[in-house]
């Protein structure tokens, strides 16, 4: 069966315009770390270190996302999601430039974390200004709008990586993050609403401080923890840390009239099954961009172009699906759609456990290709389901809770990637990741993104009619 594409007809100019100034920023972001994840090799050599211990790199940014994001709802009302906007896209870009400047692992990290502060607040903050432009019978059309540019950046970003490391110098990946920048605050600029809606109520600071102790604690316990990076009591002490600032938080949020994230809006199903069934699903895909690009090049001795050529199959894939996100769940449901697209997804996924040098290239990017496409239907599936109830005014808040759940599930799906690799490789008493520790660590990821699947059962077969278009009858 054919499945109808978004078209002018279906959505409105305001939203095409609105959907499709955001995705630049997210196609800056994503670009971003497609094109650093297929550098780590190149880059652990530059600065003597681990290949392995890399992830750091990417763990780094996606922790400061974790910590800062909370706070964007509050901060977009209270000084105008137009400033906000165009002041984090101003940040994030001189966080690249800093990057690209680094000469050691430390100055890397240190880099990353101020360019992920401008990031926690230029993704969230544009998704809000999407939502609060756009009625929810465009909000499936309005995310593949938002998403197909976006998506630009994964599928440039490994071919554009790997010729730019292999021909010029890894610095230089930072380099193209300046002109799209640039691009961005003129746009905002010229064409997005200062829109803002004050709730009334002070910033929770002591909500702030709580939440980003214990994500900062938790998350980097979990990175460092067995790696030999920091002493073991270290480690140990930051997930402890972790554990008792979450605690704290959660009490503290159930007695504050404004928390700055409030759980609360879990009660609604439809953003409870996204943001826990979404949780595990990207925890499994989220461990791709690391373990990937790795495995080629440690194992399958491709060069970083290489390399690239090959991974930018996911995002093809990806890409290709976008026009047919709408017909797709106005067809099928959320329900259906998730459950059918978390088996073919996980499967997809486990396969990559499979591959070896001496398979076709064509079938590593046929699978590859595959994978990206029923992955970018979950999510597309997940990120319109989570606001199909959540009332205008509560819309900052749901952002913030949601955007910092799809940062800590990536940040764990790296995590959970680079540990599976660490543990295998211990019990194997070798320094250098093999093929089998590639493999057992895509079979890890995979079994998380299938442990989604019994969430998305919770939802009736009729779940946000309003906004996926499905009429219950096929």
């Amino acid at each position: 069966m054919d499945l109808p594409a978004p078209s002018s007809r279906s959505t409105s100019r305001r939203t095409r315009i609105t959907a499709l100034i955001v995705a630049c920023a997210l196609f800056m972001q994503n670009l971003d770390s497609t094109v650093i994840a297929t550098a780590l090799p190149t880059m652990a050599r530059a600065f003597g270190a681990e290949p392995v211990h890399m992830n750091v790199a990417l763990t780094a940014y996606l922790l400061a996302l974790a910590v800062f994001i909370p706070a964007s709802g509050w901060i977009a009302d209270r000084f105008g999601a137009k400033h906000v906007f165009r002041l984090a896209i101003i940040i994030f870009t001189l966080g690249s430039i800093l990057c690209g400047q680094s000469d050691s692992l430390g100055e890397l990290v240190a880099a990353r974390i101020f360019q992920g502060m401008g990031g926690a607040m230029m993704v969230p903050v544009g998704r809000l200004v999407l939502l609060r432009t756009v009625p929810k019978s465009e909000l499936v059309a309005a995310m593949a709008w938002l998403s197909t540019p976006a998506l630009l950046g994964p599928v440039l970003g490994p071919p554009i990586g790997g010729f730019i490391v292999d021909y010029f110098s890894w610095r230089a990946i930072f380099d193209i993050n300046i002109p799209v920048g640039i691009l961005g605050v003129i746009l905002v600029t010229l064409y997005v609403d200062d829109i803002r809606e004050p709730s009334g109520h002070p910033f929770d600071w002591r909500g702030f401080v709580l939440s980003g102790t214990a994500l900062a604690s938790l998350m980097f316990g979990l990175e460092t923890v067995g790696r030999g990076i920091f002493p073991q009591s270290l480690s140990v002490a930051a997930i402890a840390l972790g554990l008792a600032a979450g605690l704290s938080y959660f009490w503290h949020a159930s007695r504050h009239a404004a928390p700055l994230i409030d759980f609360t809006l879990l009660r609604y199903r439809t953003f409870l099954v996204a943001a826990a069934g979404g949780t595990l699903f990207r925890i499994g895909i989220g461990a791709i961009p690391f373990l990937l690009p790795m495995m080629l090049q440690l194992t399958f001795g491709k060069s970083a172009a290489e390399s690239g050529l090959i991974t930018f199959a996911s995002s093809l894939g990806a890409l290709a699906m976008k026009p047919a996100a709408t017909g797709a769940l106005r067809w099928l449901g959320f329900r259906d759609t998730l459950l059918a697209n978390c088996v073919v997804s996980s499967v997809l996924l486990g396969a990559v456990a499979l591959f070896n040098p001496g398979w076709p290239a064509i079938l590593i990017f046929a699978i590859l290709l595959a994978g990206g496409f029923f992955r970018s239907l979950q999510f597309t599936a997940y990120n319109a389901l989570a606001y199909a109830e959540i009332p205008r005014p509560r819309m900052g808040l749901a952002t913030g809770l949601y955007a910092t759940v799809q940062q800590v599930s990536s940040t764990l799906g790296v995590t959970i990637g680079a540990a599976s690799l660490t543990i295998t490789m211990a019990l194997a008493n070798t320094h250098t990741p093999q093929l089998t520790d590639f493999a057992t660590a895509f079979l890890v990821v995979a079994c998380f993104a299938l442990a989604s699947l019994p969430v998305s059962l919770i939802l009736p077969r009729n779940a946000a009619q309003d906004v996926s278009g499905h009429s219950g009858r096929r």
